[in-house]
């Protein structure tokens, strides 16, 4: 198993012992954006940061989305920890505010992509986020087994200016799944755009 993979990588779901991955975790951890006053104080500005999960079927059919409005996938394979408006208040306390669970023992056989996305709810420029990392791992929403992937989006090269971006995609061949670290931005402003570009240039 790959650690840290580069943009565009792609690596089978399987570990060192042969066995296949099947619980995989994506995590996203952010700031709230400080402001100084005029006196030499400073106020806090949250930040609404919303990862979502798109699966589709091998004909590229959009099946489900999980997100804020829907914290659980029809099949029960996929769960959301629930909406974080805020974003850290007080400092990086280096937990993720948003989690997205898959569990491919249970996940509908007809479904071949799941994509992973994250959008600005209300159109914060991921530069303008003091701190704001993502991290797809094998584990579950309380143990970190092993990380295969981060992206730091408030440092990163290529992400400022962007409020929504493609995090990574699994997609099944020959019964297998791999996973692919896309990790790019986009143009879209909305979820429903940013599936849109999932679907027309990453599957």
């Amino acid at each position: 198993m790959a650690i840290n993979l580069q943009k565009g990588q792609r690596i089978n779901l399987e570990k060192s012992n042969g066995s296949k991955l099947l619980n995989i975790c994506v995590g996203v951890n952010w700031g709230a954006i400080i402001k100084k006053g005029w006196l030499g104080g400073t106020t806090k500005e949250a930040v609404d940061l919303d990862a979502s999960c798109a699966i589709f079927d091998d004909s590229k059919n959009l099946i489900d989305v999980i997100y804020f409005g829907q914290l659980k996938s029809k099949d029960n394979s996929i769960a959301h920890s629930g909406d974080d408006l805020t974003g850290d208040l007080d400092g990086d306390d280096g937990l993720d505010n948003e989690i997205i669970t898959v569990d491919f023992s249970k996940l509908n056989s007809k479904i071949h992509y799941v994509a992973f996305v994250l959008n600005s709810f209300r159109g914060h420029d991921f530069g303008t986020i003091p701190f704001a990392s993502i991290r797809i791992y094998e584990g579950t929403s309380k143990k970190v087994n092993e990380v295969f992937a981060t992206y730091n989006i408030a440092k990163g090269e290529g992400f400022a200016g962007h409020v929504s971006m493609v995090m990574g995609l699994f997609y099944k061949r020959n019964g297998e799944w791999k996973f692919n670290a896309i990790g790019e931005p986009t143009k879209d402003k909305k979820l429903e755009d940013t599936i849109k570009t999932v679907t027309q240039t990453y599957l």
